[in-house]
């Protein structure tokens, strides 16, 4: 049971007459049995059940832009319905505008809009929906709970999604450029056609121009169908805050625009984010399927506060793909990371495949190397100097065994991942 502000307001208007009519406890009770009797006036006729409540059980919606959830209310009941109706959301989805006001009449029905805007990706579920209805008297009440399932899905904000476009026109470029600058090792093999002054002679198949009336040349394509596995790395080292984003925000952002390149190049995609065990996981996704379905995987992860089991890692993408195929493994490059967890294990990968390791730079370090207006500036410039020649040596080393590295700043790290996957598809290196 509630009570309103005009039982308030009666309860008000009877003091005086307590006072100055009748001064004394018979006054008061009476007043008192008048007062209950009009709560249990409104009590009676007030309708409970007569209310139903129904939405769309899941929505999705990219981190920082709005959606507008329906609820659709009916009253049932044989009589008119004045209410008071809150859509509960948790405060990250943003919700706006959650109390709505219902004047309803018999077997009618009305949509009620919510509009959310999520701060941060992961599902965001519904609380219940609470309905306060009055009797006719607008005095008392009641209020129940009703369970609507709702979740909103909040995706990947994708931010890079602006230069895809450029990239995808790059590969497309790639794709319709001839003769000897693709062939090489991996390099497959597209079509013939006439020789034209200022091609290179070592592109002529002699076989060809000999079934035929003119020379021909061979032309070659970016190889396609080939395994791309986007390994993350969701351990502790993915929490920690590169910028104004977390380290696996900026990682998430780079394995998006990669998928979409890759499926816009033709490849297959599998992706898994693992720390002690598996986060999320695809397998062999290909077209235009790859990016919604990697931006729905992702949309939940979050950094696990423990030291990721590379061990288990690199044996899990083992078994995961057995085919031959670029492994680009999004972790940290820290130079103690590196040694304790990555070197014992990244041979047994790169035996089995070509590995791209992928670390996000802290943009603080490198403008910490330049500032030196006091003594505590200098002190702190000498030790970023100290982690970027770290981090150099790092990179070398890793070099000299065979593992590739891209390594750039939050907001480079995407288009420069994406420049390296068409240098690897120009060379045939997948």
């Amino acid at each position: 049971m509630v009570v309103t502000g005009r039982l308030a307001l009666c309860a008000a208007a009877a003091a005086p007459v307590v006072a100055f009519v009748l001064p004394s406890w018979i006054g008061v009770l009476a007043m008192t049995v008048v007062l209950l009797i009009l709560i249990g006036v409104d009590l009676l006729l007030c309708p409970t059940d007569a209310l139903e409540a129904e939405r769309i059980p899941m929505t999705t919606v990219r981190v920082g832009a709005t959606t507008t959830i329906d609820l659709v209310v009916r009253n049932r009941g044989t009589g008119a319905v004045r209410a008071l109706l809150w859509d509960n959301w948790p405060d990250s989805a943003g919700a706006v505008a959650k109390t709505h006001r219902l004047r309803m009449p018999p077997d009618s029905t009305v949509t009620l809009r919510t509009t959310l805007r999520p701060v941060r990706r992961g599902d965001r579920v519904a609380g219940p929906v609470t309905i306060r209805s009055f009797g006719p008297l607008g005095m008392a009440g009641r209020q129940v709970h009703h369970r609507v399932p709702a979740t909103v899905r909040a995706l990947p904000p994708f931010r890079t999604e602006r230069i895809l476009a450029a990239e995808v026109k790059r590969l497309q470029q790639l794709d319709g450029r001839s003769v000897a600058v693709l062939r090489g090792a991996g390099s497959e093999f597209d079509s013939f056609r006439e020789y034209v002054a200022g091609d290179d002679v070592r592109s002529i198949d002699w076989r060809a121009t000999a079934r035929a009336s003119d020379v021909l040349v061979r032309t070659w394509r970016p190889e396609r169908h080939r395994q791309l596995l986007l390994l993350v790395d969701t351990g502790r080292s993915s929490a920690a805050r590169l910028g104004e984003s977390p380290r696996l925000d900026i990682m998430i952002e780079a394995v998006l625009l990669l998928g979409a390149l890759a499926a816009a190049g033709g490849d297959t995609v599998d992706l898994l984010a693992f720390d002690r065990r598996v986060r999320a996981e695809l397998r062999g996704v290909r077209g235009k399927a790859v990016q919604p379905k990697l931006m729905h995987a992702l949309s939940g992860i979050v950094p696990a506060l423990v030291d990721t089991d590379t061990t288990a890692m690199v044996r899990t993408a083992i078994g995961h793909t057995r085919r031959r195929g670029l492994v680009v493994w999004f972790t940290s490059l820290d130079a103690a990371v590196v040694e304790e967890n990555l070197l014992p294990v990244l041979p047994v990968l790169a035996s089995r495949h070509r590995v791209l390791l992928v670390s996000v730079t802290d943009p603080e370090i490198a403008a910490a190397a330049q500032r030196r207006d006091d003594f505590a500036e200098v002190c702190g410039a000498a030790a970023a100097e100290h982690l970027l020649a770290e981090r150099d040596l790092v990179r070398e080393t890793l070099r000299r065994r065979g593992i590739d590295v891209v390594a750039a700043a939050p907001d480079r790290l995407p288009e420069v991942l994406a420049e390296e996957y068409l240098e690897l598809k120009r060379a045939g290196a997948l």
